[in-house]
């Protein structure tokens, strides 16, 4: 499985056709879809599909493979969203930081009010609350907001 892929270098105007679009659906669902099976369902060869993913690597649409980790059995995993305001032009140094916390699983950056929304993922309620005292304390964060998932509904 490949972590990352080489940078692209891609043309600045990036395009995707109809059967590009329905190639990348099909392994957002399900990445290890071999490509005979992805052929078929497309309706091209499996060599088209070969050529269109290296393509699709190759200008930087791909990044990478990953996988989905199935949510605890027994429902006890908290997760939660947290929307983080930076002092300044600090928001790098909280992203940094951010990255090397094991409770933080997900981390975006963004525009508007909200500088980094961070997923949280903890199994109990104290560790949630030692995982936000932890994350408020770190140097360059001007506000925080945090809502706890309730339920998830697409993926």
């Amino acid at each position: 499985m490949r972590d990352r892929l080489p940078t692209p270098r891609a043309s600045p105007y990036l395009t995707m056709d109809e059967v590009d679009r329905h190639l990348v659906a099909m392994l957002c669902e399900n990445a290890r879809l071999p490509a005979t099976t992805l052929a078929k369902r497309l309706g091209v060869t499996r060599t088209t599909v070969q050529n269109r993913l290296a393509r699709l690597e190759r200008d930087g649409v791909i990044t990478g493979y990953t996988l989905r980790l199935r949510p605890p059995v027994d429902g006890q995993s908290i997760r939660a969203l947290m929307t983080i305001s930076s002092d300044g032009h600090k928001a790098s140094d909280v992203l940094r930081a951010l990255q090397g916390n094991p409770n933080v699983a997900a981390l975006y950056m963004t525009n508007g009010r909200w500088d980094i929304v961070a997923e949280i993922r903890v199994e109990t309620l104290e560790l949630f609350e030692s995982a936000l005292r932890e994350i408020r304390k770190l140097t360059g964060i001007a506000q925080s907001e945090t809502s706890i998932l309730l339920s998830t509904h697409k993926r």
